[in-house]
């Protein structure tokens, strides 16, 4: 029996921990630095150029097209050779040279993207982690510019999701400006800090929103260890808050009846897949036009232990410790004020979330075979 064998308990548990850690890792490490690899993504048909349409002897060049490239510039040692590097490529492309607007502390990304906008850019590029892309995303929902996925952390969760290249500068460049253009959902959280809130918070996400444990994770991380080792001080941050207890949550899916819940953690997600290969929410698709959540509800390690063993079943159907659900929108109060975060990047306390689809309102560059 699992009780029986307390080593076994202890690295399912830490399972479960890696796996949130591995999403809250994705804003902060640097980009991998790799060769071009093996495989591109097919270039689109082109329209005959309109020259061949003129009558002979009446040549118009047709306008280049420019793409802006919205670069957190912490994410690199050498933050000018990777411009360089990046405007070579695009040139090459027939494109214009790039616009390049860096991401600030105060702002890291959005009023960057709608400068961008503001200059008619045909496509815009987040050059950063998970964080910098929902940053730039939420200046680009309702519009018809695209948004094209370039690596910049070690998450990269979208790109993951969208099966895009991940991990080489290159390939994904020519995914951004040579491929196709896909609707996706996006998702907007609600953020009522005490419940009573007239005017509560909103932020889109574009992986996952959490509130409870997940978000206590990054909340709790201490800010020298992480400068020390990165990653690893979200392990820690974890193994110290898995004794940690419930707290009692309201939940509305939809227009169904509202019911009641004791639960460590509340994941709504876009997407389902955490790096690794690790499925928190098997079900989830990112242009499905619904969301998908996940309540845990472990009790102490023995229990955690049982929760990473059915995450890593991919099994959906009901269970006491982790409780599945589809929804066009969520919302969730609890009975005392719990950390939450969205894509990764803790937002404080809160009372109450909630969750909608905002279904294919936003534009991303994918592979002519998507």
């Amino acid at each position: 029996m699992l009780s029986d064998h307390p080593g076994w308990i202890a690295i399912g548990a830490i399972v479960l921990v890696i796996a949130f850690a591995a999403l809250i890792a994705s804003l902060s490490a640097r980009p991998r630095r790799r060769g071009r690899g093996a495989h591109r993504a097919s270039r689109w048909s082109r329209r005959p150029h309109r020259n061949e349409f003129r009558p002979e002897g009446t040549v118009t060049e047709t306008p280049k097209r420019r793409v802006a490239i919205i670069v957190n510039p912490t994410k690199f040692d050498d933050l000018e050779g990777t411009k360089a590097h990046i405007t070579r490529q695009v040139v090459q492309h027939g494109w214009e040279s790039p616009l390049f607007i860096e991401t600030t502390e105060k702002d890291p990304g959005t009023g960057q993207a709608k400068e961008a906008l503001e200059q008619d850019v045909d496509l815009v590029c987040p050059l950063g982690g998970d964080g910098t892309v929902r940053s730039v995303a939420a200046a680009l929902v309702g519009t018809d510019t695209p948004l094209g996925l370039l690596p910049g952390g070690t998450g990269n969760l979208l790109a993951r999701n969208l099966d895009l290249p991940f991990a080489d500068l290159d390939d994904a460049l020519d995914v951004a400006l040579t491929g196709q253009n896909k609707r996706i959902d996006v998702g907007r959280l609600t953020v009522n800090s005490s419940g009573e809130d007239q005017r509560p918070e909103q932020h889109i996400f574009l992986v996952m929103a959490g509130f409870g444990f997940d978000a206590a994770i990054m909340a709790d991380a201490p800010e020298g260890l992480k400068a020390k080792v990165g990653p690893l001080a979200y392990m820690v941050s974890g193994t110290r808050n898995l004794r940690g207890p419930q707290f009692k949550v309201r939940v509305k899916i939809d227009d169904s009846e509202e019911f009641t819940r004791r639960t460590r953690t509340v994941v709504i997600g876009n997407v389902g897949k955490l790096v690794g290969g690790l499925v928190l929410l098997p079900d989830a698709e990112v242009d499905d036009g619904h969301l998908d959540a996940v309540l845990l509800s472990p009790k102490g390690i023995v229990g955690w232990a049982a929760v990473a063993a059915r995450i890593a079943s991919k099994q959906r159907k009901g269970h006491q410790r982790v409780d599945h659900h589809t929804a066009r929108e969520i919302s969730v109060r609890a009975d005392r004020p719990e950390e939450a975060q969205v894509d990764g990047d803790t937002i404080g306390k809160a009372r109450a979330i909630s969750a909608e689809v905002l279904p294919g309102s936003l534009v991303v560059r994918v592979g002519a075979t998507a």
